[in-house]
């Protein structure tokens, strides 16, 4: 284990922070507990941008997260994914931009089986979904471009933000944008101190953990504009469309 692995967003120099089992889960906020899977999972922090990451399982492999995270037994760490997740995120699309999303290409981006897309499509949205680890033979240039993108849950998945990062820009049309959740670790995870932040949680995958400042740094290494709602919802986009205007005053 290297001490100090480069930080993937910024490329300085992390320091190991705290160690936890892989089977530390967001269900533990719940009260539900799994049993020790007596595997260490590793949690570096970069003291420049902030972003924490799992070095080691952002080297694993795609059958790696197959096997051990995103297996038969994930839906009892993440219940809501399936179902109740897509469609709250649909019926909220829906509600933020009504009739003024319907000229536009979506592409939700980590769509799993596609459910909020689909729902999307009853409303008359031109909706696509697209997951890496779903369609694997679909390779990202056949998709094309999109006005808005959606990426619900995403960011905290990925081994490679770069990679994520690098896909979400050669997807997104000009004066396009990208709406995206995840948590941000502002006040949640400090030097020097343990983690007991529910959201730094190996076994629902959540091996890249974003400070406020490490997304706009990713921004601006990127040519975009950033901004967040609140602690969960946040916005990358390259210009302000008419059909979003309205939301971005809010950003």
């Amino acid at each position: 284990m290297n001490q100090n692995p480069p930080c993937p967003v910024c490329k300085e120099a992390c320091s190991l922070l705290d160690v936890v089992d892989l089977n530390k889960s967001c269900e533990e906020a719940r009260g539900k507990f799994l049993g020790l899977s007596g595997i260490p999972v590793y949690y570096a922090l970069c003291g420049k941008c902030g972003f924490c990451f799992a070095p080691e399982m952002a080297n694993w492999k795609l059958q790696e997260f197959e096997e051990k995270i995103y297996n038969d037994d994930y839906v009892a760490v993440d219940p809501d994914y399936i179902d109740v997740r897509p469609r709250g995120n649909a019926a909220n699309l829906i509600a933020m931009f009504g009739d003024r999303a319907l000229a536009i290409r979506h592409l939700d981006y980590g769509g799993g089986a596609g459910l909020l897309s689909d729902i999307l499509k009853q409303s008359k949205w031109q909706s696509v979904s697209y997951d890496p680890f779903v369609d694997k033979d679909i390779r990202i240039e056949q998709l094309g471009k999109f006005d808005l993108i959606t990426a619900f849950e995403v960011f905290e998945h990925v081994p490679d933000v770069h990679e994520l990062m690098s896909n979400l820009y050669s997807l997104l049309s000009p004066n396009g944008l990208v709406l995206f959740s995840t948590l941000v670790s502002d006040g949640n995870i400090q030097p020097g101190q343990r983690i007991s932040w529910w959201y730094a949680s190996p076994r629902n995958g959540h091996i890249s953990l974003f400070s406020k400042n490490s997304l706009a740094v990713l921004a601006q290494q990127y040519r975009v504009n950033f901004g967040s709602f609140s602690a969960g919802f946040h916005v990358f986009f390259t210009g302000v469309p008419a059909w979003a205007d309205h939301l971005i005053r809010q950003g």
